[in-house]
């Protein structure tokens, strides 16, 4: 690469509806947000300091932003931040340090251990008295709650399934050829007007939502950032490739029975059949890509390297882990008396709640 190529790709912006940076939530963030507002040849000054790094709550709203923004440079990036911060050394030392602190943390909240059918098998029986979102939005969720489920989603169901994608390269065999034949359907079977982050962003639109890209990321807290943030861990270190596989198996597994609640629920909630198809799509895609999951990638991984069943088990433990803190927040929320929203800001036309912002 000549010298003014390379000085191009430091200085040439995103695309145009690339979205802005977020407003910081801390010290952290804001150390690292006022990097990327600079030139990438300016790198070095202003990095927040391992002190700051080891003070964050690993799993709380300044860190989780950080992580989150530096990884979105792998994705379409932010309007007016230089490409060139992608691939920056001083910016990936300290995405390094936040996770390694992420990291240990999931690593601390779930049990582990290498039984992979036993943790798959838990994943194929709901328990009769069940909780949670879909239920909840199915039998008695109002409108503004499905919207503020819908915008809390966004932050993956607008890029589904890039994360995942970042996988391919690092299987092998009938793993990889059975992971690419899901990822197929997910990307639409080649139509772009079929692709899974389309069909959402109709359900946005059908509700009243931006469906711009990003457009609820200052809104959305650090429990569903963190969803987001694991993904991008998982798919972008070739060494946790086995926990990739785990957390896309939860995804596939679990997506059908969710799905067909979540049909129901903007049915009882008069939401028209363009913003319907993103769920049931979903029901019937997700339960063949179930078996596919199931016998043929992690089937062919773990017959290539069954050294990887520990990271396959904490890639499907770390999923439920952050599910189930999303869920708790929601429902904590929209249950409390009087209910509150579940994000940071509530959306307009959805009512005043409460100033708290959402945190967790």
């Amino acid at each position: 690469m000549t010298a003014n190529v390379m000085d191009s790709a430091l200085t040439v912006t995103p695309e145009a509806e690339a979205p802005p940076l977020p407003e910081p939530r801390g010290p952290l963030s804001e150390a690292v947000l006022a990097m990327l507002r600079r030139s990438p040849q300016s790198a070095g000054s202003g990095s927040p300091s391992p002190a700051t790094v080891a003070g964050a709550d690993p799993l709380g709203e300044d860190l989780q932003l950080a992580l989150y923004v530096c990884y979105e440079l792998h994705y379409r990036g932010f309007a007016g931040v230089a490409a060139g911060w992608e691939w920056e050394p001083s910016l990936l030392a300290v995405r390094a340090s936040m996770e390694r602190e992420f990291l240990g943390s999931l690593r601390e909240h779930v049990p582990g251990g290498d039984d992979v059918a036993g943790v798959i098998d838990e994943l194929l029986v709901e328990p009769v008295d069940a909780d949670g979102v879909s239920r909840h939005l199915r039998d008695s969720g109002e409108r503004w709650q499905l919207r503020e489920y819908v915008a809390h989603r966004s932050l993956y169901h607008l890029k589904e399934a890039d994360p995942q994608a970042w996988v391919i390269p690092r299987l092998r065999g009938r793993a990889k050829a059975a992971l690419v034949a899901v990822e197929f359907d997910e990307y639409g079977g080649g139509r772009a007007e079929r692709m899974h982050s389309r069909l959402f962003a109709d359900l946005m639109e059908e509700l009243g939502l931006d469906p711009a890209y990003g457009a609820y990321l200052d809104a959305a807290p650090a429990v569903m950032l963190a969803n987001v943030n694991m993904m991008s861990l998982f798919g972008l270190h070739r060494a946790l490739r086995g926990a990739m596989v785990g957390h896309f198996a939860v995804v596939e597994i679990t997506s059908p029975p969710g799905a067909q609640r979540m049909a129901r629920a903007l049915e009882r909630l008069d939401v028209g059949p363009r913003g319907l198809r993103f769920f049931t799509e979903h029901v019937v895609a997700d339960a063949v890509h179930e078996q596919v999951m199931r016998r043929d990638v992690i089937g062919g991984l773990l017959e290539s390297e069954p050294g990887l069943a520990s990271d396959i088990v904490l890639g499907v433990q770390a999923t439920g882990f952050l599910e189930d803190r999303l869920a708790g927040h929601l429902l904590g929320r929209w249950r409390s008396a009087p209910a509150r929203s579940s994000l940071r800001r509530p959306l307009e036309g959805d009512g005043c709640f409460g100033t708290d912002h959402g945190g967790n």
